[in-house]
């Protein structure tokens, strides 16, 4: 037998073991223990931010790490330590991006970042797991809506309570909820009461300090690329880091870090994942330059009448979580409609939709929450810090993405950023 010839000698070696006394052929999941899949069938990752949030999606499923980013030299040390294999290391996420050997980036920095990275990541070729808020203003989440369709990339946002899991303190998922509203049991429009009341911590704890003293930077972190393209500012701890989400030039406190996952499903059951309010209502204290303070009431109204109530103060004790003409739900999923329980029963379950990303990575099918309805989702964030900032009621026009006759309100759209940085 000619060595030299690679398929004869497979077919030999094949021939050979088939013909053994009770030989079988063992799946390799089954080599592996249960659960395994072999490498060469697992997506690949990077990772840019390794901090809490980086390190906690190490392990997902269908995937396997291949590259992290971090411009702290500790928390890239940490995350090292929980992978048990080589994986290779970067200070420039733009480094990373560009490696041949991963599929899948995933962004788990300050929101700052999330524009820019997306956008080059969809450039460079990949499928992207993105953290909430997709991004920081109105007009970086849209060239990354544009980048993501442009470049036939798959976009993930990590937030998934319109298709899974227990929706905060309210006592339900989202599921049943979407059941009534589509049946049309409650009428039009809805009423929704976002709030402690229902269900929700609007934590205001995120809020900034003012007057921040000057620090030296820790040897250990590359002050200047963690900033990026936000305004320099002289270090101090509190600005980086879990401290982050208080300062306007990064995040917008509790409305920025958990406004996304508690509105995203609102949007989703009142069917308007591809439009915006048209009146934003605010009161709220003025606002310093810098750190983020807290705020009493935002009030979103769309075209139809329908509303979104942030209650920052808790103020009506008594709250209906959906309110419409015909009925109430409350937490817990009480109703004033008698026998809802066994209405919800007659009726069809919504859509199915695609919760694993690497599904959606190998079908190329769009993930449930993706980057068209993430950046409508986004932009109700983004359109409350907005209001919040200003001190003022805003009129949207949510085909044009512009506010009505406030130029001080459509500046905060598409901001400035530090050079060398742009989108």
């Amino acid at each position: 037998m000619n060595s030299k010839n690679p398929t004869s000698r497979r077919r030999f070696l094949k021939s050979a073991l088939v013909a053994g006394a009770g030989f079988t052929i063992v799946p390799r999941h089954v080599l592996g223990g249960n659960g395994f899949i072999a490498p060469s069938d697992q997506l690949t990752k990077g990772i840019i931010g390794v901090g809490g949030m980086g390190r906690g999606h190490i392990p997902y499923e269908g995937t396997r790490v291949v590259a992290i980013c971090d411009v702290d030299r500790l928390h890239m040390d940490r995350a090292k330590s929980m992978i048990d294999y080589d994986v290779k290391t970067f200070n420039d996420f733009r480094e990373l991006i560009q490696l041949p050997e991963v599929d899948i980036v995933h962004i788990a920095t300050p929101p700052h970042w999330h524009g820019i990275m997306a956008v080059e990541a969809a450039k460079a070729g990949k499928d992207i797991w993105c953290e909430k808020p997709m991004t920081r203003t109105i007009g970086e989440g849209k060239k990354v809506m544009e980048a993501v369709n442009a470049h036939g990339r798959m976009f993930r946002l990590n937030t998934w309570f319109r298709f899974k899991d227990n929706f905060y303190g309210l006592g339900t998922d989202v599921k049943p909820l979407k059941k009534v509203i589509d049946s049309g049991i409650l009428g039009w429009p809805l009423k929704f009461i976002v709030s402690g009341v229902t269900g929700y911590d609007w934590k205001f704890y995120w809020s900034g300090e003012h007057n921040l003293k000057p620090m030296p930077v820790p040897e250990n972190l590359d002050y200047d690329m963690w900033l990026g393209p936000a305004p320099y500012k002289p270090y101090n701890p509190e600005r980086v880091h879990s401290k982050f989400r208080g300062y306007w030039d990064y995040d917008g406190g509790g409305l920025g870090d958990m406004g996304q996952h508690y509105l995203d499903p609102v949007q989703y059951m009142l069917g308007k994942d591809d439009t915006a309010p048209v009146k934003i209502e605010v009161d709220a204290p003025q606002q310093h330059y810098d750190a983020v303070g807290s705020w009493r009431r935002i009030t979103y109204t769309y075209a139809d009448g329908c509303q979104i109530i942030l209650d920052g103060e808790n103020k009506d004790k008594d709250a209906a979580y959906i309110e419409g003409p015909h009925g109430k739900i409350f937490r817990g999923f009480r109703s004033d409609i008698p026998n809802l329980q066994s209405f919800l029963k007659t009726l069809p379950d919504p859509e199915p939709q695609i919760s694993i990303f690497s599904e959606s990575v190998k079908t190329r099918k769009k993930f449930a929450l993706n980057e068209i309805n993430g950046f409508w989702s986004a932009t109700l964030v983004n359109l409350g810090i907005i209001a919040v900032r200003l001190g003022r009621t805003l009129n949207f026009d949510p085909d044009k993405l512009q506010f009505v006759d406030d130029e001080g309100a459509n500046r905060l759209i598409n901001q400035p950023m530090r050079a060398p940085w742009s989108i």
